[in-house]
């Protein structure tokens, strides 16, 4: 079975590229939202988060998130060390996952899978890309975040020009080119691969 990498910078659309790939039948593990459930569920990063983080980043058996991004998210060295207790198990967690499916291929979206270091076990990386200007008019209108608040985040990720030249595919989600059309081309391109 292939294991196909889904990434893009905030706004790009990832998630809607995603659901595409849902409705075809395709497999998506969702690392974002995978890492959220396992920051509660998971006792090793329970343990370790509060070890590195304090005994106020849980209350009731639940993340404090309000409490763990005061701390982390205007320090990098701070994420960087939380990054680093929860993407290995994250990581590990989607390989377990990818195994269970029955598909031709499966689809792991991730906003940060260079930066994370999860791309070892892929065997194609597909990237989303829009204009910068598109992304942060998107993110400000969906989140209700200022363009400060956008920014902060985008700067958290590493560039996304330098992002797609790692990509094996691109898709351009400008709202100039049909998004659709692209998937449904990729799809048909990694039926293809996964029959040789």
């Amino acid at each position: 079975m292939l294991t196909i990498g889904l990434t893009g910078g905030i706004g790009s659309g990832k998630s809607t590229v995603a659901k595409i790939f849902e409705i075809l039948g395709i497999p998506v593990f969702n690392a974002d939202l995978e890492a959220k459930k396992l920051m509660e569920a998971n006792m090793d990063i329970r343990t370790a988060v509060q070890a590195a983080f304090g005994a106020e980043t849980y209350a009731d058996g639940k993340l404090n998130r309000s409490i763990l991004s005061a701390k982390v998210f205007s320090n990098p060295y701070l994420l960087s060390k939380l990054n680093a207790i929860v993407h290995p198990i994250t990581i590990a967690h989607s390989n377990t996952w990818a195994n269970s499916r029955q598909s031709p291929y499966v689809v792991k979206e991730a906003a940060l899978i260079f930066e994370a270091g999860s791309g070892v076990n892929l065997q194609y990386v597909v990237g989303v890309y829009a204009p910068k200007a598109l992304r942060i008019h998107r993110v400000m209108q969906r989140d209700q975040f200022t363009q400060e608040q956008v920014a902060e985040r985008m700067n958290r990720q590493i560039n996304e020009e330098i992002k797609m030249k790692l990509c094996d595919y691109v898709l351009v989600n400008d709202e100039q080119q049909l998004l659709i059309p692209q998937v449904l081309q990729l799809h048909e391109t990694f039926l293809k691969l996964a029959l040789k």
